[in-house]
C-alpha cells in the first residue's frame, strides 16, 4: 500500500472516532435537560411544597416594566408598572390568561381573596388576546385593582414563568418574597399567602418606625 493510501486511511479513521465522541455528547443533551427539570421538580417535593419552585428573582427586585391594560376595558382601568409595586405596600400578583383552564378553577378563590381587608391584587394579562381576557373578566368577574396585558409575553418570561397561573408577593420596595406555581387554593391563601403579606406589613411598620426613630431624636435634641 502506498504511503498515500496509508495516510488516507489513517485520517479515516480518525474522523470517525473523532465523529463519535461529538455524537456522544448530541444524544446526551436531552439527558443532561432531563436531569436538570427533575432536579428542579425534586427540590420542590423535597421542601414538602410542590407548588414552589427556585426562582432566580426570589428576594431580588422585579424586573423593570410597563403594562398598558387590556384593551377594550373600561377608560377608568389601568395597567401598571414596576414603580407601581415599590409603593410601601405589599402587592400579590396573579399571572393569568383566558386560554388557561387552572385559572378558571384559581378565579373564584382570587374574588374570595380580594375581598379581603388591605388586599391589593394585580394581574398579568399573560400571552393573551383582549377580546378572550375581557371575555373572561365578564364572565367570571373581575377581582383585581389593576390589570396589565402582556401580550407578548415577555414581562412573563423575565419573572421567570413558565406556566399559568402563577402568583407572586412583592413587598413595599418592590421585591418578590414569594412565587406560587399553579392555582391557589383557600389552603394556601390562608396557611402561606396571607401570613406572608402580615409579615411583610410588620417588617415595612418596623423599618419605618425605626427610620422615625432618629429624626425624633435629633428634633428634641435642637429644642
Amino acid at each position: 500500500m502506498s504511503a498515500d493510501k496509508t495516510n488516507k486511511a489513517a485520517a479515516k479513521r480518525g474522523g470517525a472516532q473523532d465523529a463519535k465522541p461529538r455524537s456522544g455528547w448530541l444524544w446526551s443533551l436531552p439527558l443532561l435537560v432531563f436531569l436538570g427539570l427533575a432536579g428542579l421538580f425534586w427540590y420542590a417535593l423535597g421542601s414538602g411544597d410542590p407548588h414552589r419552585l427556585p426562582s432566580a428573582l426570589l428576594d431580588k427586585p422585579v424586573p423593570e416594566f410597563s403594562l398598558p391594560p387590556i384593551e377594550g376595558l373600561p377608560d377608568h382601568r389601568q395597567g401598571f408598572s414596576s414603580k407601581d409595586l415599590a409603593t410601601g405596600e405589599p402587592t400579590i400578583v396573579n399571572v393569568w390568561a383566558s386560554w388557561c383552564g387552572p385559572c378558571r378553577e384559581e378565579h373564584p378563590v382570587l374574588t374570595e381573596l380580594s375581598k379581603k381587608p388591605g388586599v391589593r391584587l394585580f394581574g398579568i394579562n399573560y400571552k393573551d388576546d383582549p377580546a378572550g381576557a375581557r371575555s373572561f373578566l365578564g364572565r367570571f368577574g373581575d377581582p383585581f385593582d389593576r390589570v396589565g396585558s402582556d401580550r407578548t409575553g415577555r414581562v412573563g418570561i423575565n419573572w421567570g414563568v413558565y406556566g399559568v397561573p402563577e402568583t407572586y408577593v412583592v413587598d413595599g420596595t418592590g421585591k418578590i418574597v414569594y412565587r406560587h406555581i399553579g392555582p391557589l387554593t383557600s389552603q394556601a391563601i390562608d396557611d402561606e399567602l396571607l401570613p406572608r403579606i402580615e409579615a411583610e406589613r410588620d417588617k415595612a411598620k418596623a423599618t419605618a418606625e425605626t427610620t422615625a426613630e432618629p429624626k425624633a431624636e435629633t428634633g428634641n435634641a435642637t429644642k
